[in-house]
C-alpha cells in the first residue's frame, strides 16, 4: 500500500505522487466511495498536454458522472490502460493499481497542493 502521508492532494479529491519530474495522479478513496461503483473512465491521450485545474477526463459510476481535473500542468507520459479496461480498480485500489495518469511536470509548480492532514480536514475524515 502507498504511504498516504507521502502524497499530496487537491480539493477535487485527487492524489499526486511525485518522483523527479513525473507526477502519478489518481482519485482518493473518499472520491471513489462517493462515486460508487466506477464503470467507465475516459483519460487524456498519452503525449497530450493538460492545464492545471482544467478538465482532462471523465469518471462514470453507477451513481453519477464526474470530471477529472488536471492537478498540475504537464505532458501526459502514461495512461493506466488497466483502469480503462477495468474501471473497478479505482474502487478496489485507488492508491495502487487504480492510478489514472502520469504527467511530466515542472517541479517548481508543485505548490498549492494539500498535505494529508489538510486533505483529511477538508473531507472531515
Amino acid at each position: 500500500m502507498t504511504d498516504l502521508s507521502a502524497l499530496t492532494y487537491t480539493a477535487e479529491h485527487e492524489w499526486i505522487a511525485v518522483e523527479g519530474d513525473i507526477a502519478t495522479v489518481g482519485i482518493t478513496d473518499f472520491a471513489a466511495d462517493k462515486l460508487g461503483d466506477v464503470v467507465f473512465v475516459d483519460l487524456p491521450a498519452a503525449a497530450s498536454s493538460v492545464a492545471a485545474g482544467q478538465v482532462c477526463g471523465e469518471i462514470e459510476s453507477t451513481k453519477s458522472v464526474g470530471e477529472l481535473y488536471a492537478p498540475l500542468a504537464g505532458e501526459v507520459v502514461e495512461v493506466n490502460d488497466a483502469v480503462v479496461d477495468d474501471p473497478s480498480l479505482i474502487n478496489s485500489d485507488p492508491y495502487g493499481d487504480g492510478w489514472l495518469i502520469k504527467l511530466r511536470v515542472e517541479v517548481a509548480a508543485l505548490g498549492g497542493l494539500l498535505d494529508r492532514e489538510a486533505y483529511l480536514e477538508l473531507t472531515g475524515a
